[in-house]
């Protein structure tokens, strides 16, 4: 980062290492990883809580007893083969519903909303059932529905869990490498569209540190560290919102 210089380094828009001289700016990494993982907490944090909230109160006990399994099983797929499910059934969908070539921000967004959905369930089911049953049956003797009890009482009373499974969803998500290299095109420049492709800081580690050397290698380890201070900072975050709320 001295040699490069920190500004030029964070803030650098061109990403050219064979060039004379070379540039090693990492923005367009960092907006890439940013777009995908907002991208895979709009896809997966509401279907992840809602799928939660339907195992703990809704799902008929011969169903849970395949669908909890299930969900779990999700979680010790290896990347690689999200990724092979990616390019062979996402690419080609959203290449027909949307255009474009399939390789995109939106290919990644959505297989990284799956990826991250067993976490989601697994801890918010568990913080949802949680809560003692008084929460749920006062509500219902004060008037309330069985949806209002569940959404207004219960899941407000979960919060803490709910968030931490936030939060280690957003960890999963923007620490994916093997799938999101298959699917997102891994185009070194700012996020355009939806459409198109994009590379984020793991991809780019990963992509090129095989054949990089001297200040290219010391780039990518650097894009490492960035990595790393970014993670920490999205975690002391959601600590600070976590004391601020009182969850």
């Amino acid at each position: 980062m001295k040699e490069i210089g920190l500004f030029d380094f964070l803030t650098g828009r061109q990403w050219t290492p064979g060039n004379v001289p070379p540039s090693f700016g990492i923005l367009p990494m960092i907006a890439g990883s940013i777009s995908v993982t907002l991208g895979a907490i709009i896809v997966g944090v509401p279907i992840g809580i809602l799928t939660a909230v339907f195992l703990a109160y809704y799902c008929p006990k011969m169903i849970y007893r395949y669908l909890k399994p299930s969900v779990e099983l999700l979680a010790g797929i290896p990347s690689v083969i999200y990724g092979f499910f990616g390019l062979v059934v996402l690419v080609p969908l959203t290449r027909d519903l949307f255009g474009g070539n399939g390789n995109s921000m939106l290919t990644a967004s959505l297989l990284l909303g799956i990826m991250i959905l067993p976490t989601i369930i697994g801890v918010s089911e568990s913080a949802i059932r949680a809560v003692p049953d008084h929460y749920y049956e006062g509500s219902l003797a004060l008037g309330a529905t069985h949806e209002r009890a569940i959404f207004a009482t219960v899941l407000p009373a979960a919060k803490s869990g709910v968030v931490a499974a936030v939060v280690l969803g957003v960890g999963r998500a923007i620490g994916e490498t093997m799938a999101v290299i298959m699917v997102a095109g891994n185009q070194p420049r700012m996020p355009v569209g939806i459409l198109k492709g994009v590379r984020t800081m793991t991809a780019n580690i990963v992509i090129e540190m095989g054949y990089a050397a001297e200040l290219h290698r010391g780039a990518l380890i650097a894009t490492g560290v960035v990595l790393f201070v970014f993670i920490l900072i999205i975690n002391l975050t959601f600590s600070f919102l976590k004391r601020r709320t009182n969850i």
